[in-house]
């Protein structure tokens, strides 16, 4: 059996983390109240007690737009602190499995960004992960996994939320999702991610950066219209443009991911739309039955 520390165990991500390895391993979860991972000192004591095989890190700073005016915060939280869990892992003999982000690209590309694709960030939080997933791999034996507009629950987890989430939510009870007609993603689901974790590490796959996202990709307003099929509502969206929205933080505009190294590994992902259909299968009455839009 495993021993496999989670840390931000009781956010959207690492819940699933929890769920998916908790039948098998020895979980050692720990959220804020249990170690302020701001703290060097505080994450080597705790590592140290535990002695974990795995570190599995789900912790970040995600404010995008906040961290521009909190930059420190930001820097704190998604580079310092990665870099304290890569000198616990190294000091363990523990693998470190990381989530970065699809942020650390421009979203210039005309095809789906693979691993070796250069990174070139364009706001503060875009550049503490890329810092982040650095840091990772100082340490030998480590994971750092790119998740990208991360979606669903598990069934023992906090509520969902997220791009997708607020989507759903809004065509679940009639209302008009506004939503980028220009904007590419590859999303996530966080039960598959969870469980792409586990098949690196039963494979024991060679340490590096991999994506991990849904097969595919699609625009946001291709996922709404596909959201609206699923759960049998009418299609209420409102196509908007990047540019013509004003945001804090920029954010990439063509962001698909190639899982292609992932599949190599033998951790083959399914389509975001099987993903979706998936999540909607056990979650879809709650959407339908919200209050009705007024």
């Amino acid at each position: 059996m495993t021993r496999i520390a989670v840390v931000g165990a009781r956010g959207q991500l690492g819940a699933a983390v929890v769920h998916e390895f908790r039948p098998d391993h020895e979980i050692i979860g720990f959220v804020h109240a249990d170690l302020d991972i701001n703290d060097p000192r505080a994450i080597e004591v705790a590592m140290a007690r535990v002695s974990p095989h795995v570190i599995i890190n789900c912790a970040a700073y995600n404010a995008v737009d906040a961290a521009e005016d909190h930059p420190l915060d930001a820097l704190r939280t998604n580079a310092l602190a990665v870099r304290s869990l890569a000198r616990a892992a190294t000091a363990a003999d523990a693998v470190l499995i990381h989530c970065g982000t699809d942020f650390v690209f421009d979203g210039t590309s005309d095809r789906p960004y693979v691993e070796d694709d250069l990174p070139n960030p364009r706001s503060v939080y875009a550049t503490s992960k890329l810092l982040g997933e650095w840091f990772a791999t100082d340490t030998p034996r480590h994971y750092v996994l790119r998740v990208e507009s991360l979606f669903g629950r598990a069934p023992d987890g906090p509520p969902a939320k997220g791009s997708v989430q607020s989507i759903v939510e809004a065509l679940g009870r009639g209302a008009v999702a506004r939503v980028f007609e220009d904007r590419t993603v590859s999303p996530t689901y966080v039960l598959d991610a969870a469980w792409a974790m586990r098949g690196l590490l039963a494979r024991r796959a060679p340490a590096g950066v991999y994506h991990c996202v849904s097969s595919g990709y699609c625009t946001w307003l291709e996922f709404a219209l596909a959201a609206a099929e699923i759960l049998g509502v009418e299609p209420r969206v409102h196509p908007v443009r990047v540019a013509d929205v004003k945001l804090r933080a920029e954010r990439p505009k063509y962001c698909a991911l190639s899982n292609a190294k992932l599949a190599a590994a033998g951790v083959e992902l399914p389509t975001w739309r099987a993903a979706l259909e998936d999540y909607l299968s056990t979650f879809g009455d709650d959407l339908r039955n919200q209050p009705a839009h007024r």
